[in-house]
């Protein structure tokens, strides 16, 4: 039972991780820490465990907490039921897995009536036994003789009583933990998926031709293969099940229960055997198989969700300065927002530069006029309906204004969700949902992050079978995601919405809207330590979020960094012995190398602490985040019909998945580059290849103008090859 209790005995063992790391990243949880803080601000007791390694640790945790909790419930049900033996009680304790686990409280688990429980109640149990003994002895076995002394009101006939005998027998052989361990192996390591289109459906009517006929190995079903199996299965089109070689099945198990040589007693054996594996076995072992395996194409999905999500969070925003946003309409025209370098909301205007010439040129005038007033430094245009005519009509008004205000399509995705949010709504109650999905486009080009962080990451069209995974998983993950982003960046606390905020390392939304609140009524902040007088903030919060919190020209120089409060003696300090005022210390990056950091070493700030405060120090309120750049589309390009095979073209990642990514090159339709054409050489993973937001040159494989579909390559010439579907 000791060994069931040590988790973080176990977690080191798996992760390979030092005892003392465990323990301390655990008490670290349990005081409420968050992984962005633990991972930056705890080095020295985590001995450096990065993100992802703490991440792991917390679910792993989780996992084998509910396992020991389990064990606890199953053994005091098996107790309760007087049949725990010290045996039992060793296998359940050294169970690691929940399936494990399941299979041995099979035989003891609480059933419904099943048809071994009618043999029992019938009182047949003991002939089962006599029959199962004599199996097992290897003597003769009159199977009829031996049943007919178990007839009676309840049971007429000895057939009747062999049956009920097998019932029994059969159940317990489909409750044999080790049985169902092998055999769930076996059908997941030599079994396959086969699937066919259903009759209704003829042929090239639906979108899963390609599974009309198909088969895969279990083993080596891609995930996206299996999902989209699934969903075949769900809609009704396919017919799907998991297929192996039953006789092998059969083999093994009459090869672990058949022991005599008498030919009826082997006869009842294997049609029981058969029975046992049809009826109480076959159904549950290959739906664990399925859900295993849809499980780990679930997690497949998701990873690649994540790394396409924090790619685009991360991406180079263009920075604070006045911008300018065009939705795009051709009939309902332009929707036209300007905001200022903080993001606020300052004029809007409807221009209709795709109708008549006359109203081309009012549109014009509209444009430099709102240029010129507000100053305009960015010009973002919403990628979607009209994005390309709109992107050539601001490039001819543009012609005659000097300096050119930056002109970038922005992906639009999640915008018109976004404008017809509570979020939205809350923030400009007075704006059409028009004006605030222009708005919305604006902010996305000044900083992504800020503003994607308000829309559910679901509709920013950055997954993969999204809405065939585990919601809940995906929910959490793409939250965790979201929550490393953001503090990996930081946060302006001035500026800050609330829903940035949020994501903050500690900050809950209920303080979050404190800090608004606070922030509205007694104007900017001017320190950090003003956080304390912010309601609900107290102290361990204030520990959490300080770090990750920017004031820039604030009182404190640190305030604008990285470097959290805690170790602002240190940095004081530091100051003092090279002969600078705090302000100033930044500029002598060269002297802050020469400083002996032995002399700044305490209890609690070791070597890693003190060398990400010179690395700060060094770049004091930089952003981590990669300079701004953005595609340049083809001019004369805009519909897919524009498109020749072997044209090539700037483009800009909008999607990676596991067989590709998918790149936009501004005909109002992505192209996909399958994951054989990225590269020249093998790519088992696109995510190492190419990342959302990546500006790309690829050529033009193949097009089908009717189904709307663009192949892509991205390989050097000499070694693309013929379009891949």
């Amino acid at each position: 039972m000791d060994a069931m209790r040590d988790i973080p005995g176990l977690l080191a063992d798996e992760l390979v991780l030092r005892p003392a790391q465990v323990k301390e990243a655990l008490a670290l949880f349990a005081e409420g820490a968050t992984v962005p803080f633990v991972a930056r601000y705890r080095k020295e007791r985590t001995g450096g465990l990065d993100e992802v390694q703490l991440r792991t640790l917390g679910e792993r945790h989780a996992y084998l907490t509910e396992l020991e909790a389990r064990k606890a419930v199953i053994l005091a049900s098996i107790e309760a039921q007087g049949q725990l033996s010290a045996a039992l009680e060793a296998q359940v304790a050294a169970c690691t897995l929940k399936t494990e686990l399941e299979d041995l409280y099979l035989p003891y688990r609480p059933k419904r009536r099943t048809r071994a429980t009618i043999a029992r109640e019938k009182g047949l149990e003991p002939l089962a036994e006599k029959i199962r003994a004599g199996n097992r002895s290897g003597t003769a076995v009159g199977l009829a003789q031996l049943a007919g002394g178990y007839l009676g009101p309840l049971v007429e006939t000895a057939r009747e009583a062999l049956a009920g005998a097998a019932d029994i027998l059969a159940e317990g052989v489909a409750e044999q933990a080790a049985y169902r361990a092998y055999l769930r192996d076996y059908i997941a390591r030599e079994g396959s998926f086969k699937s066919r289109i259903k009759d209704a459906h003829p042929e090239g009517t639906t979108k899963f031709e390609m599974y009309r006929d198909y088969r895969v190995r279990v083993q080596a079903v891609a995930p996206h293969n299996l999902l989209a199996l699934l969903r075949g299965e769900a809609e009704g089109v396919l017919s799907l099940e998991v297929v192996f070689d039953e006789a092998a099945v059969l083999q093994y198990l009459e090869s672990r229960e058949i022991r005599t040589r008498d030919r009826e007693v082997q006869s009842f054996y294997r049609d029981m055997l058969k029975d046992a594996f049809n009826r109480l076995m076959k159904d549950s072992l290959t739906g664990e198989v399925r859900q295993t395996k849809k499980h780990d194409a679930d997690l497949a999905s998701i990873q690649t969700f994540e790394a396409n999500l924090r790619d685009l969070l991360l991406a180079s925003p263009a920075g604070r300065s006045p911008t300018l946003a065009l939705d795009p309409g051709f009939r309902t025209g332009c929707k036209v927002a300007v905001i200022s370098d903080t993001g606020k909301f300052l004029e809007n205007a409807t221009i209709f530069p795709h109708q008549s010439a006359g109203e081309r040129a009012q549109a014009g005038r509209i444009l430099k006029a709102l240029i010129a007033k507000h100053g305009v430094r960015f010009i973002a245009i919403g990628n979607g309906t009209a994005g390309r005519e709109t992107d050539a009509f601001v490039a001819e008004v543009l012609e005659a204004i000097e300096p050119k205000p930056v002109k970038a399509m922005v992906n639009e995705s999640g915008a018109s969700i976004y404008s017809a949010s509570e979020v939205a709504i809350e923030e400009f109650p007075d704006l059409d949902v028009t004006v605030r999905g222009a708005v919305s486009i604006a902010r996305r080009l000044q900083d992504p992050l800020a503003e994607l962080v308000k829309i559910d990451p679901k509709s920013i069209g950055v997954g993969q079978y999204q809405h065939d995974v585990d919601q809940k998983l995906l929910r959490r993950k793409l939250d965790e995601t979201v929550e490393s982003c953001v503090n990996y960046v930081g946060v302006d606390l001035n500026t800050a919405s609330r829903h940035l905020l949020a994501f903050v390392s500690g900050i809950t939304p209920a303080v979050a809207r404190n800090i608004v609140a606070f922030r509205d009524a007694n104007g900017e902040f001017a320190d950090r330590r003003e956080l304390l007088k912010v309601a609900k903030l107290g102290a361990r919060t204030f520990e959490q979020a300080a770090g990750f919190l920017r004031i820039a020209g604030g009182k404190n120089p640190l305030d604008n960094t990285a470097v959290h409060p805690e170790s602002y003696p240190t940095v004081a300090r530091m100051a003092a012995d090279l002969g600078v005022p705090l302000a100033r210390i930044s500029q002598a990056p060269e002297r802050l190398k020469t400083l002996d950091l032995a002399r700044y070493t305490t209890s609690t700030i070791g070597e890693p602490t003190l060398r990400d405060l010179l690395a700060e120090l060094e770049k004091p309120g930089r952003d981590p985040r990669s300079a701004f750049a953005y595609a340049t589309f083809k001019t004369g390009i805009n519909t897919v019909k524009d498109l020749v095979v072997g044209m090539e073209l700037e483009g800009v990642v909008t999607n990676v998945t596991n067989f590709g990514a998918f790149v936009d090159i501004g005909v109002h339709q992505d192209g996909l580059v399958h994951v054989s054409q990225l590269a020249d050489r093998f790519v088992d993973d696109p995510k190492k290849v190419v990342k959302v937001g990546q500006v790309v040159r690829v050529q033009v494989l193949d097009v089908n103008v009717a189904l709307k579909r663009i192949a892509l390559s991205m390989r050097s010439e000499g070694t693309r090859s013929g379009p891949r579907r």
